[in-house]
């Protein structure tokens, strides 16, 4: 009796943990909401929906945005490691720092990252051996500036607005006054360390710039429609590096997809929850660079676009 009651509490019990090791447990989180951002995680998600990970059945995922703020980051992070997830992923630069500094076990994915050796997430783009892995959505600047001048030909002076405190648009920052300077033209930068400053900072640009360059700065793509009323106002181009800005008003932008930067980072979660370490898989450069256009703006803007620049634009918006 007591072996068959034995029996049949392991036949109960066992299935139940067999369900339970099989469900995994995602968390992400993101310094900011905005479009960019907003496409990595859905990408992320539908990566791993596209592997077999459903949600409700063999998948939960959390999600938590910092609202701007590193000190939110810092806590959603600590909130995260207490709750012991499979993987989390980490997008964009403060919210990544924060949770590495926060846990040296739980696997760590961080997304859009644009110098995470400067970030000092990692040493180099070899395997971490660490718990660290990642999708970087570095760019280089000489491509960005030929397509710059391949919208205004003439451009004698550039435009741009960073945060001083994002390691991404410092970087970025530094790398144009290098390169500008080279070819004798003028980078008039301006910092705004707050969503709020953005529209006090752009209209000091007013009657010195030829054009207003924009990257991924979070702060900068949270306030992007000052940016936008600004670049109408006084006919000065808005171009950017991320195609989701023609959405918003920008002239045209050259970039990679932020939703295919998911798409890959996703694929690193995957292999993760399939048993791979993080330490084992080395970090990623985001692929395929691609041209946008927004003929409605470049007519608010007053920029005449070639046939040849619009007919080699992967996608064109009125």
């Amino acid at each position: 009796m007591k072996r068959f009651l034995l029996s049949l509490i392991i036949l109960l019990v066992t299935p139940f943990f067999s369900f339970a090791d099989t469900i995994k447990n995602v968390a992400i989180t993101a310094i900011v909401e905005h479009p960019s951002l907003d496409q990595i995680r859905d990408g992320v998600k539908d990566e791993l929906t596209d592997n077999g990970y459903k949600l409700n059945e063999n998948l939960t995922v959390q999600y938590k945005s910092a609202q701007g703020s590193s000190a939110t980051a810092a806590q959603i992070a600590r909130q995260f490691v207490a709750a012991k997830p499979d993987v989390i992923v980490a997008i964009a630069t403060p919210s990544a720092q924060a949770t590495a500094a926060a846990t040296r076990q739980i696997p760590v994915v961080f997304a859009g990252i644009t110098d995470p050796i400067a970030a000092k997430l990692i040493k180099n783009w070899q395997p971490t051996g660490t718990n660290i892995t990642g999708v970087s959505d570095y760019q280089e600047i000489g491509p960005q500036i030929d397509f710059i001048k391949k919208i205004v030909p003439n451009v004698k002076s550039v435009g741009y607005i960073y945060s001083p405190s994002e390691i991404n648009s410092t970087v970025v920052l530094k790398n144009l006054q290098a390169l500008l300077s080279q070819q004798n033209i003028k980078l008039v930068a301006v910092p705004a360390q707050r969503t709020a400053d953005i529209s006090t900072a752009v209209n000091t640009l007013k009657g010195k710039v030829d054009l207003i360059y924009t990257t991924t700065d979070n702060n900068v793509v949270s306030a992007y429609e000052s940016l936008v009323k600004f670049a109408n106002e006084n006919k000065i181009p808005l171009l950017a590096s991320f195609p989701d800005a023609i959405e918003r008003g920008a002239v045209a932008a050259y970039g990679m997809s932020y939703y295919d930067v998911g798409r890959q980072s996703g694929k690193l979660v995957v292999r993760i929850l399939q048993g791979e370490k993080a330490g084992n898989i080395a970090p990623e450069i985001g692929q395929s660079l691609r041209l946008a256009i927004n003929i409605g703006a470049a007519k608010k803007q007053g920029v005449t676009l070639s046939p040849e620049v619009i007919q080699s634009a992967y996608k064109v918006i009125d």
